[in-house]
C-alpha cells in the first residue's frame, strides 16, 4: 500500500528524524537511506531537500515514525525494520536471521576480481567458487555477478540464513548459479571426491570476533545481529583456522583464498597460512580506513 504526503510535510519529518539520530548519535545517513526504501528518493534530491509537491511513500508518516522510534528506543538497525540493505547495486533481502552486509564485505568482491586478473592461471574466473558462511548470500551473489561463467557454491550452517540466501538469489537473477548448502564450511562439499581440488576460489567472512569482546559490540550489533555469525572463539580465530586446515583439500593449485577477518588479526592469520605449509603468495590487505581487513593467498 502506498500513502501520500506532502514535500513539505517529508522535509518537517527529515528534520525531526535528523535531530533525533544526532541526540543518540547515531548517523543522519540512516535517515536519509530509510527515506530512499519507502519514499525512493535519490541521495541528491534529499541532500538538497528538493523533494516534489506529493511523495509516494510505501509507509504513512505514522508508521515512519514508528519504525524510527523503534529504531532510537530499541536500537534496532534500520536495515532489518525495512527488511532490505543495498549492496553494491544489488538490493538484498535482511533479517536478524543474518548478519547485516557490510561495505568492507563489497571490497572482497573487488578484492577476488583483483586477484583473477593478476593470476598467470587460466580460467580462474569459471568453474567452482566457494562462498562459505554465506549468510544473506551478499559474497555469492557479488562473486556471480562479477564471474558469470561460474558456479558459486554457498553454504550456512542455518537454515534461516540459508532461506534467505536462495531468496536474494532469485531476487537478483542468479539463482540458477547459486547453490545452496547446509552444514559447517567445506562439510557438505565433501561427499566424496568429486569436489576435492575442483575450486578456483574461496571467499568467506567468518566469525572472527574473539568472545569476550562480543559485549563490547554496538548495541545494534550486540543485541540484534546473529551471535554465531559473530562469535569467532577465545582469540577470534577458530573458524578462520579451520578455512586454513580445510581448504588445500578443494582449492587446486593456484586456488584464491580470501577472508575478512577483524583488524589486527592479519599477521597471525598470515602466519597461520605459512605454517599450514600450503600456500603462497600470501598478503594482508587494509580496508579504507588503512585496517588490515583481509588476508589474500593461493593454494601452492
Amino acid at each position: 500500500m502506498n500513502y501520500s504526503v506532502s514535500g513539505d510535510e517529508l522535509k518537517v519529518w527529515r528534520a525531526w528524524a535528523n535531530q533525533s539520530a544526532q541526540m543518540l548519535q547515531i548517523s543522519s545517513h540512516e535517515v536519509d537511506w530509510l527515506l530512499q526504501e519507502v519514499a525512493h528518493l535519490d541521495r541528491l534530491a534529499l541532500r538538497l531537500e528538493s523533494f516534489p509537491a506529493e511523495v509516494r511513500i510505501s509507509h504513512s508518516l505514522a508508521q515512519l515514525t514508528q519504525l524510527w522510534q523503534q529504531r532510537l528506543r530499541d536500537r534496532i538497525p534500520v536495515q532489518y525494520l525495512v527488511g532490505t540493505t543495498p549492496w553494491r547495486h544489488f538490493s538484498l533481502k535482511v533479517t536478524p536471521a543474518v548478519l547485516i552486509p557490510r561495505p568492507e564485505t563489497e571490497y572482497m568482491i573487488d578484492l577476488a576480481v583483483n586477484a583473477v586478473k593478476n593470476s598467470k592461471i587460466p580460467g580462474l574466473a569459471q568453474g567452482h567458487w566457494a562462498d562459505l558462511g554465506t549468510g544473506s548470500g551478499a559474497i555469492a551473489i557479488g562473486l556471480a555477478a562479477s564471474f558469470p561463467e561460474a558456479t558459486i557454491h554457498a553454504v550456512d550452517s542455518s537454515p534461516a540464513a540459508l532461506a534467505i540466501a536462495r531468496e536474494n538469489a532469485e531476487r537478483c537473477g542468479f539463482s540458477a548459479r547459486i547453490r545452496l548448502y547446509l552444514g559447517s564450511w567445506w562439510e557438505p562439499l565433501g561427499d566424496g571426491l568429486a569436489m576435492k581440488a575442483k575450486f578456483n576460489g574461496m571467499v568467506s567472512n567468518p566469525p572472527y570476533i574473539p568472545s569476550h569482546l562480543l559485549v563490547d559490540l554496538q548495541p545494534e550489533v550486540r543485541l540484534h545481529e546473529p551471535q554465531g555469525a559473530l562469535d569467532g572463539g577465545e582469540n577470534g580465530l577458530d573458524h578462520i583456522r579451520d578455512l586454513i586446515e580445510t581448504s588445500p583439500n578443494y582449492l587446486h593449485s593456484g586456488g584464491i583464498w580470501l577472508i575478512e577477518a577483524m583488524a589486527g588479526q592479519g599477521e597471525a592469520i598470515a602466519q597461520l597460512l605459512a605454517k599450514q605449509g600450503q600456500y603462497q603468495n600470501i598478503e594482508i590487505i587494509n580496508d579504507f580506513t588503512g585496517r588490515d581487513r583481509f588476508v589474500l593467498a593461493n593454494r601452492r
